[in-house]
């Protein structure tokens, strides 16, 4: 059954021309909020049912604690992480109406917490084909308003080669994402490279999210391992990517940080004074700051202050719309987050809102 599914969605992949090329509907429906481009969300978490139901059946014999609460709700628990799949995260109907509502014309659906890594590789393979196969099943009945970013089994290079090559060929599919670390692992290890390198070859984008972040172990209280421990882990990867020569071997690899970046941008400063002084950046032969526009960000800063001062510091066409729908530390409304910048000229704003979007996910204009 699985195999004829996915049979059909690569014969809808092949007769679905127009489809397949991208959001078909931004060349002649209107935008939500009358903008001359549409405003697509590049940070929106989705967990398809299918992903669900296999993770219900199947997670307990691959290392995980798979129980249902008192609403129904399957509820995950593995090593450092846990997660109750919460309806909202899931129905694609509760998800419209709250893009209609903000004015979002456009989802760039993405896999959050828990991801794949922590499952045996044989299982995250699995889980990942079922994550991309929805997804794009999402954007043959939705084609305007969802796109899809891949999800593979980083843990197992020959693996995640496997379904990133898959993926890349089904509707909708414009990105790969992928998490801050992997089991632990900083994101300048070598086994990671030929992924980095195949991207680069199929040109799709990363996008990066943090899971289980560093210290979180001493940031039980208070929610700080998403107030402090997320932004931490982003910047952590992101130095990764440039000390670690990853941004110098794929020139044209487009990387998008979440929550603006986190600390990265704001440290630059700091690891520029640093790799001149220290000997264990004597490797660099620039600095730091000359990645700053090598990455793109998200507009999650939660400070319009902050979201423009991040404009102004790696320029608008690097900054691309997020809300982190639907968790509830994400923006309901982010098209207003953007609008109340006033400082922002029109082309600006456009750019943020979906000009760069479109860029970067090779959509027609």
């Amino acid at each position: 059954m699985k195999i004829e599914r996915r049979k059909f969605l690569l014969g809808m992949a092949a007769a679905g021309g127009a489809l397949v090329a991208g959001c078909a509907g931004t060349q002649t429906r209107p935008t939500l909020r009358g903008y001359r481009v549409p405003a697509i969300d590049l940070h929106a978490h989705w967990h398809p049912p299918e992903f669900v139901a296999l993770i219900a059946k199947e997670g307990a014999n691959n290392g995980a604690k798979v129980s249902t609460n008192e609403r129904g709700q399957v509820v995950l628990s593995v090593p450092g992480i846990g997660t109750v799949f919460q309806q909202q995260y899931i129905d694609l109907e509760i998800r419209l109406k709250a893009m209609n509502a903000a004015g979002v014309d456009v989802h760039a659906l993405s896999e959050t917490s828990p991801m794949v890594y922590w499952a045996p590789p044989a299982f995250a393979l699995r889980l990942s084909q079922v994550w991309n196969d929805s997804a794009a099943a999402a954007h043959l009945r939705y084609p305007d308003r969802f796109l899809g970013l891949a999800m593979v089994p980083m843990h197992d290079t020959n693996l995640a080669l496997q379904e990133l090559d898959r993926a890349s060929n089904l509707p909708g599919i414009r990105g790969m994402y992928m998490a801050t670390h992997v089991n632990g692992r900083n994101l300048d290890d070598k086994a990671f490279w030929p992924v980095y390198a195949r991207c680069e070859t199929l040109g799709l984008p990363i996008f990066l999210h943090p899971i289980n972040p560093v210290g979180a172990d001493r940031m039980r209280s208070y929610y700080l391992r998403n107030f402090i421990g997320n932004p931490t882990d982003s910047a952590i990867a992101a130095a990764s990517l440039v000390f670690g020569g990853v941004m110098d071997a794929y020139p044209k690899l487009d990387v998008v940080l979440p929550h603006a970046g986190g600390t990265f941008p704001w440290l630059i400063g700091r690891m520029d004074h640093g790799s001149a002084v220290r000997p264990e950046t004597k490797h660099m032969t620039k600095p730091p700051s000359s990645y700053l526009r090598r990455f793109h960000y998200d507009t999650i800063t939660h400070s319009g202050p902050i979201l423009l001062d991040l404009v102004r510091l790696v320029g608008a066409d690097r900054v691309v719309l997020g809300s982190d729908h639907p968790a509830d530390m994400s923006y309901e409304r982010p098209v207003d987050v953007v609008e109340r910048v006033t400082e922002l000229t029109g082309r600006e704003r456009d750019l943020i809102l979906g000009g760069n979007a479109m860029r970067l996910l090779k959509l027609k204009a």
